[in-house]
């Protein structure tokens, strides 16, 4: 592995102009960061652009543009034959080809680990970063950020593989903590009541959707909601207040049945980027990540550039505003998708949004109705958007217990969409699909077919 990142390494000195094309999420946003930062470090000259998937017609304009070097972050698994012209390297955590002959390719597949689970796009970009200057390290933050934003802390409650490695990486260099917290999003900037309202992964029965009852729970356990006259926050309260609370939320998930394995989701590893302001949506890993999400999914990429960049002033406040609409845009969606119907069959389970939701975010909507109590979890579930006149976007999701039992949802989806002339690909747990418009019956019966069969292996 580290035979392979040094090549890239030198392919990377030996460039004075480098053209960084990177994904347009969190994860995508935070390693075309950690690309440019380092070009900027070393002193190269550099340009960025953000996509949405890589494809023949991508690939052709980078060709006609000649670029001296093209590095794809957080994409670019797909490409296995680039033309002559085009001189590139891939960091890259998707399922990808076969090994062979993509010696310009860094991904952690290659070399045992789990891109969906041990390394994330920003974490492949991060320690090719690493090893073109130590000094670098300090970087490990934004890449934490990037890999809470594809949730690979979400299966195990904590970063494991190459990731956690780039944690004490973070550790050593002073920008980044981990302890032991609370999962639910929001311990910097929901108010406590909040917090718990909004709660999902596991959902707390009764209170989880009821402001009400949230506020009912804290003040049966005498937790003082205000100081003042202003909200309390999870970052506010103290050991014994959080402890009394995550006991309250456990006994509850068991009381009403949902077993141990559920009630310990509650605690986990959280990562805190140390040199931020407490309080701030930047403080908190995963905060960080959806406020770079709020920004990239609506075409303002270099909002949520600058801003891991460090130039906070204009942009945070430009970010904090498309979060709020971000925010409105996924109960939006929520409620289209569901007054739309969710159709089931026997192995997968499909809404349709049309042009109700965004391309952009449809998997993130879909990933938040599979957490919903009233939405089976069982089965896999597809998010269809219109993406533009003649394709459509399928975003599919499911859940750890699905893929334990053989379903990989970048495998299906990439042979559904191939069988009707689309293109797929993404992770065991998450992937996505472009396909043409008018095939999604086709590419569903293809998709139940494919995870079917997994199943049944």
């Amino acid at each position: 592995m580290k035979q392979r990142i040094n090549q890239l390494v030198s392919i990377i000195q030996k460039a004075s102009d480098i053209h960084v094309v990177t994904h347009i999420d969190a994860d995508g946003i935070t390693a075309g960061a950690i690309a440019v930062e380092t070009l900027r470090r070393a002193g190269k000259s550099y340009s960025i652009e953000f996509v949405k998937q890589v494809d023949e017609l991508l690939l052709k304009n980078l060709e006609e543009k000649q670029h001296e070097l093209v590095w794809f972050t957080d994409l670019g698994s797909s490409i296995v034959s680039p033309q002559q012209s085009l001189s590139l390297i891939v960091t890259d955590h998707h399922t990808c080809q076969d090994e062979a002959d993509l010696s310009y390719h860094f991904n952690p597949h290659f070399f045992g680990y789990d891109g969906g689970v041990d390394l994330s796009g920003s974490g492949a970009t991060y320690l090719v970063s690493k090893h073109i200057d130590s000094a670098n390290m300090d970087l490990a933050g934004i890449a934490v950020v990037g890999a809470c934003g594809d949730l690979q802390n979400r299966k195990h409650r904590k970063l494991v593989g190459l990731n956690h490695e780039i944690v004490k990486d973070g550790e050593k260099k002073g920008v980044l903590s981990e302890t032991i917290d609370i999962q639910y999003f929001g311990r910097e900037t929901r108010p406590i009541h909040k917090l718990l309202q909004f709660a999902n992964d596991p959902v707390i029965p009764g209170i989880t959707g009821r402001e009400k009852a949230a506020l009912t729970f804290l003040h049966d356990y005498e937790i003082e909601l205000k100081n003042g006259n202003k909200w309390r926050y999870w970052c506010d309260l103290s050991l014994e207040e959080r402890r009394t609370i995550t006991s309250g939320v456990a006994q509850l998930l068991l009381k009403k049945g949902f077993g141990h394995q559920t009630t310990k989701r509650v605690l986990g590893s959280v990562y805190t980027l140390d040199n931020e302001q407490r309080g701030s949506e930047l403080h908190d890993a995963k905060e960080f990540a959806t406020l770079l999400n709020s920004t990239a999914r609506y075409g303002q990429f270099e909002v949520g550039l600058e801003i891991c960049l460090g130039d906070r002033e204009k942009n945070l406040k430009k970010a904090r505003s498309l979060l709020r609409g971000h925010r409105q845009n996924l109960v939006q969606g929520m409620q289209i998708a569901k007054e739309e119907g969710i159709e089931q069959r026997d192995y997968i389970q499909f809404f349709h949004a049309g042009k109700g939701i965004l391309d952009t975010i449809v998997g993130i909507v879909t990933n938040m109705l599979l957490n919903d109590e009233q939405i089976r979890s069982d089965i896999p579930l597809v998010g269809f958007a219109f993406k533009n006149e003649s394709e459509v976007k399928a975003s599919v999701r499911t859940t750890q217990q699905v893929v334990s039992k053989g379903v990989n949802l970048a495998l299906a989806i990439k042979k559904a969409a191939q069988q009707v002339d689309g293109v797929g690909g993404g992770h065991n747990i998450a992937a996505g699909a472009t396909i043409p418009k008018g095939k999604e019956e086709p590419f569903l019966t293809a998709l139940e077919t494919e995870i079917k069969s997994q199943l049944s292996i």
